[in-house]
């Protein structure tokens, strides 16, 4: 196989799984927990939710795509 289609793969492979655990994380998080009543470090957040919704949902995201990458690497040995 082509060396770039096996890295696109392997990304798709890490990526897509990610994105979906981190609609579903952000989606219970928030669920639970309104975003004007967390605080960072002490501190209440100053932004508004939609703001507070896609911050979380980028840090879900990065958070699983690390899982799923060390998974994907550890497969390769």
């Amino acid at each position: 196989m082509d060396e770039p289609v096996a890295r696109g793969r392997n990304l798709m492979a890490v990526l897509w799984p990610a994105f979906l655990v981190a609609a579903a994380a952000n989606a219970l998080f928030f669920t639970a927990f309104d975003p004007h009543d967390l605080t960072f470090f002490g501190r209440p957040v100053e932004a508004s939710r939609e703001v507070m919704y896609t911050v979380g949902f980028f840090a879900f995201w990065a958070v699983a795509a690390a899982a799923a990458w060390l998974a994907v690497a550890m497969a390769r040995r």
